[in-house]
């Protein structure tokens, strides 16, 4: 049996880099894949990548700070495919830059509702479908929550990522009773087209090869190379399986061993 054979999965923030390959490990594996993300196109050509057939996918655009986006979303796995096993929550708002002193607090409301709250209100919405059977909620956060990268300074997303771990630990204690278990992969620096677009631009900006830029990214990690956005895939997927069926409450660094907790 594969590793999600006969779920349904929930995947948000589904565009080119980890949401898709998320979608595309849900599949793979047998499950079957419900996409949501704002942007419709995106979405349909995930789909059509994934599962040229559309026997295993369906979507529908979806802005998780909209709560009725977020129900909207969940019926439509339950519609489709009768059943929600799995969340995953990709979704975020992480183009904003800068730390305290050229803090634009406006900015922050905005990336703490779609992460923060965002990531609550799609747990919600699904809460009534996964406690038919139990099931898990994976909630993708980031390293930059436990140890800030010198490279660059997202402090806004950090915080609201800190505060969705936070928050991650109360709802793994509150829905462990119906069987829902809850768990958060935060994944450090990972090569997908958001870390393969900063190494062009650096390395453009500097004057320098890619590969040095690279270099001083993977210099910090203990594996000799760098995650990718399908590594990271998979430690969703496994903990969106039975496979992960006593693991709750916990957060998973995915992150070549950059930093070790």
């Amino acid at each position: 049996m594969t590793l999600l054979e006969g779920k349904t999965v929930i995947v948000t923030g589904v565009g080119a880099g980890l949401g898709q390959e998320v979608a595309a490990a849900v599949v793979r594996d047998g499950g079957r894949a419900v996409l949501g993300a704002r942007t419709a196109e995106n979405l349909a050509k995930t789909a059509a990548t994934i599962d040229p057939g559309g026997e295993r996918t369906a979507h529908t655009a979806t802005d998780i700070t909209d709560e009725e986006q977020c129900r909207a979303l969940a019926r439509l796995a339950v519609e489709r495919f009768g059943r929600i096993d799995a969340l995953v929550q990709v979704a975020a708002m992480d183009g904003y830059f800068g730390g305290l002193e050229d803090a634009d607090f406006a900015t922050w409301q905005q990336v703490v509702d779609v992460n923060l709250l965002g990531s609550l209100r799609m747990t919600r919405a699904c809460l009534p479908a996964l406690a038919e059977r139990g099931g898990s909620v994976v909630l993708v956060g980031t390293q930059s929550s436990v140890a800030a990268p010198t490279q660059v300074r997202q402090a806004a997303y950090a915080a609201s990522k800190g505060a969705l771990v936070s928050a991650m630990y109360s709802l793994a204690r509150e829905l462990g009773p119906r069987r829902i278990r809850v768990n958060s992969v935060q994944p450090g620096w990972m090569w997908g087209p958001p870390v393969e677009a900063y190494v062009r631009f650096t390395a453009h900006t500097e004057g320098v090869p890619e590969d040095e830029v690279k270099a001083r990214l993977t210099d910090r990690m203990a594996l000799p190379e760098m995650a990718t956005d399908g590594d990271v895939a998979d430690a969703c997927a496994f903990l969106s399986s039975d496979r992960a069926r006593a693991i709750t409450g916990q957060s998973l660094l995915v992150n070549a061993g950059e930093v070790m907790r």
